[in-house]
């Protein structure tokens, strides 16, 4: 994989624009959104301000995915907006991609954060030859219920406000949650949610090191981009660690195999360094997904020097790091760590 371009660091101060680019949450629930901006500005000194439609109903945002890329479009052209974070993820950004031009997004190079869904945005930004950022929503990591978890607010400052690589990632010691708290019960806001022990993170190699530039999203954003130009060629898959997490629908094993078995059918498996799984929603399948990874990797391809780490602290639990794509990262089996080695932001 070829170096992309790295978007410039935030500042406080600076100003951000969020967006609705799939599910319509921002204008259904608007409580939760306006928590949320609050974080982003009381946290880290930022003005928050929202695209043309991004506190629109869920049926406009439904209805017009032409507006929604025109709201992305418009953020990367405005030279005010620094960072575009998404509101929320879904299961429609698909639509946009006919609405979508690349050398806007190329020719202006900005910060892109969102998760889940917004996988489909990710990878338009690599196939615009940008770095994005696969790390918390506004709804789900900034407006957490009574206050955003430290982890969380260390892993933005150390990769939004940062020209440093991050270096090693720790896992979140204090606990993570995946629990639901309705929304749309105001009196939720200051409950906070329990938080499940971190059991850590599962190597699957005794010794070795691999370095790679990062790649990938969420397992079934990726099925929808399977076939169409935006999903990354072959060649863009070579000695890459393949990031990979599931979402809140909790895939069942036998499609989790199935996305691995083509993966390996497609011959990416056998171009990438290693791979690394987020922890699976509420950890249903999590054993079960771990053998299967060994099944298909190890037993099936043969791929016995392939590093993978587990249980991550990315993805539908929180909180998370962020992972910065084409970035260069580690796995270190012997010291049982994972790095970022490399800044993505410049100055």
């Amino acid at each position: 994989m070829k170096p992309l371009i790295k978007p410039k660091v935030l500042k406080p101060g600076d100003t951000i624009a969020t967006i609705s680019l799939s599910w319509g949450a921002a204008g259904e629930i608007p409580g939760r959104y306006f928590i949320g901006k609050r974080r982003l500005e009381e946290n880290f000194g930022l003005k928050v301000v929202e695209t043309p439609n991004a506190l629109r109903s869920n049926d406009f945002i439904y209805h017009n995915p032409k507006a929604r890329a025109e709201d992305l479009m418009g953020a990367f052209l405005n030279p005010e907006i620094k960072a575009i974070i998404t509101n929320i993820g879904g299961e429609d950004s698909i639509r946009i991609l006919p609405f979508m031009d690349l050398s806007i997004i190329q020719n202006n190079p900005k910060i892109f954060m969102g998760f889940s869904d917004s996988t489909i945005t990710h990878l338009t930004c690599f196939k615009a030859r940008l770095v994005s950022f696969y790390g918390p929503s506004v709804y789900i990591g900034f407006a957490e219920n009574v206050n955003m978890f430290p982890y969380q607010i260390e892993d933005i400052k150390k990769s939004l406000f940062s020209t440093q690589a991050y270096g090693k990632i720790e896992p979140n010691q204090a606990g993570w949650t995946s629990e639901r708290l309705a929304w749309e019960n105001p009196e939720f806001d200051n409950v906070p949610r329990k938080l499940m022990p971190n059991d850590g993170w599962k190597f699957f190699q005794e010794s070795g090191k691999v370095q790679g530039r990062l790649l990938g999203g969420c397992m079934e954003v990726l099925e929808f981009l399977k076939g169409t130009d935006y999903f990354p060629n072959l060649e863009d898959w070579e000695d890459c660690i393949f990031f990979l997490e599931t979402s809140e629908e909790m895939p069942n094993p036998s499609q989790f195999r199935w996305f691995l078995r083509n993966m390996a059918a497609q011959g990416i498996l056998h171009k990438i360094k290693g791979l690394i799984l987020g922890r699976p929603y509420d950890l249903v399948h999590k054993d079960t997904y771990d053998s299967i990874l060994k099944k298909v990797i190890y037993e099936e391809e043969g791929l016995h020097h392939l590093p993978m780490i587990t249980g991550m602290d990315f993805g539908h639990t929180c909180p998370v790091f962020t992972l910065p794509y084409g970035i260069m990262a580690e796995i270190d089996s012997d010291k049982k760590t994972f790095s970022i080695l490399e800044p993505a932001l410049i100055d």
